[in-house]
């Protein structure tokens, strides 16, 4: 009798193109995995897998059951998130989450799945949006908080959390808090922002480049307590959400800098983005957690 632990064993070695990649998935040991397949393959009678190329690769048989694999856990998914008590589910959930996210909500998030969820363990991966778009893609991760949505039929985005972009900096520099400050005079200090490639960067790249005379000097990081400590610092001016630094704020070690129209930055919105085809509803109801606990945050 085919058991659900075999088809969930068999879709992830087809997803993810490996036995090692499926036993990390899926935290168990690779000869369980192997075990499993061949127990299935052995109930069916048929090969499901072409283990001659280097790279493991379905047979047509396999292909025939993949569509039907993927349904039913799909179908098991919805039965356990209309009928079971969710707070039971237990397994790996891979978890990815830009930087912004960690610095302001994420624990609140963390929190509640460890007393909701007490059979989950969480792998937490924290990084670039861009990175974290591929580790879904890939289905290296379950779920991610990134600056979405991802483009992909086999990815459900919902809307999660938006942050305003602004001009920040340490009063030792010298800036007006009072009167608006041009693109030209922000030019001419060096940029600290998010990393190359990612949004924030592109948009102040696009925003300067039309200024006569030498190019500004933009200093991208992938680490936020990095741009808040160059920016106490005096080193140049940030361009950062200001919830991150409310703290800075508050005391008077950084403001924000008022600005003409021209030098006004586009916000960041984030989405929470898992597969469309979860073969479990956690991920669904850790979504829901996450933007029950993204719309507190923006009302503190």
């Amino acid at each position: 009798m085919v058991d659900f632990r075999s088809l969930e064993s068999f879709v992830w070695i087809a997803r993810l193109g490996s036995f090692r990649a499926a036993a990390d998935k899926l935290n168990a040991a690779q000869p369980s995995i192997s075990a499993r397949i061949a127990k299935l393959e052995l109930e069916l009678g048929v090969q499901l897998f072409d283990r001659s190329a280097r790279n493991v690769a379905l047979t047509p048989k396999g292909r025939v059951l993949l569509d039907y694999a993927e349904r039913l856990l799909g179908l098991r998914a919805s039965m356990l998130s209309a009928v079971a008590d969710i707070s039971v589910l237990g397994g790996t959930v891979r978890m990815g989450a830009a930087e912004t996210i960690v610095h302001t909500w994420l624990p609140k998030l963390i929190e509640r799945i460890h007393k909701r969820f007490p059979g989950v363990t969480l792998e937490l991966e924290v990084d670039t949006s861009l990175n974290l778009r591929d580790g879904l893609v890939n289905r290296g991760l379950d779920i991610a908080f990134l600056l979405g949505p991802v483009s992909q039929p086999t990815i459900q985005n919902r809307p999660l959390c938006s942050y305003p972009l602004a001009w920040v900096t340490s009063p030792r520099l010298g800036l007006p808090q009072s009167a608006a400050v041009s693109i030209e005079t922000l030019s001419t200090w060096p940029i600290i922002t998010y990393p190359r490639l990612s949004r924030p960067y592109i948009a102040i790249q696009e925003l300067m480049n039309g200024l006569p005379g030498r190019r500004p000097r933009i200093y991208g990081s992938s680490s936020l307590a990095t741009i808040v400590r160059m920016t106490l610092d005096g080193i140049g001016i940030s361009a950062i959400p200001p919830r991150i630094v409310r703290d800075e704020l508050a005391s008077g070690a950084l403001h924000v800098v008022k600005t003409d129209a021209v030098a006004m930055l586009p916000g960041m919105d984030f989405t929470v983005s898992y597969q469309a085809q979860a073969d479990t509803p956690l991920a669904r109801a850790i979504a829901e957690a996450a933007i029950e606990i993204a719309a507190g945050d923006a009302d503190r």
